[in-house]
């Protein structure tokens, strides 16, 4: 069987993407998926906070020295667009339990908030999907 992807559209909520990310794997682990579910993630940077940092006036007023900690609260700050891929790679004499996932992700608490998308092996966007799904690390 080919793959299926599950789209979901965190928008700037990266707390929430990595709630998700924290679930997925504890399946993964227990249920023993291995490589039947893959996820990845896509950041995009938003244009209005690259116009923030980059203006004159902001590399003016920005101290010459920060803390390690202070950095890292501004990189975490900075809103992103995330978007996460999951992958779920499922074995023909496995339908059953493929279909089961693609009910439950959906259906689950940091998932059932944000918009999602299933793309079907069958879906005319599925090599879009799967190609950019390769290309994302």
């Amino acid at each position: 069987m080919a793959h299926s992807y599950l789209i979901f559209d965190f928008g700037a909520d990266e707390e929430a993407a990595q709630q998700a990310r924290h679930k997925l794997e504890a399946w993964k682990q227990g249920f023993r998926l291995g490589n039947k579910l893959l996820l990845k993630f896509e950041r995009e940077e938003l244009p209005e906070n690259a116009k923030d940092k980059d203006g004159p006036a902001a590399k003016s007023a920005a101290p010459k020295k920060k803390s390690a900690a202070h950095a890292q609260d501004e990189k975490s700050a900075s809103p992103a667009h995330v978007r996460l891929f999951v992958r779920l790679d499922f074995s023909d004499h496995e339908k059953l339990s493929h279909q089961r996932w693609l009910d439950r992700i959906p259906a689950e608490e940091p998932f059932k908030s944000v918009d999602a998308e299933t793309v079907r092996a069958t879906d005319p966007d599925f090599a879009k999907t799967a190609e950019l799904f390769e290309a994302l690390d």
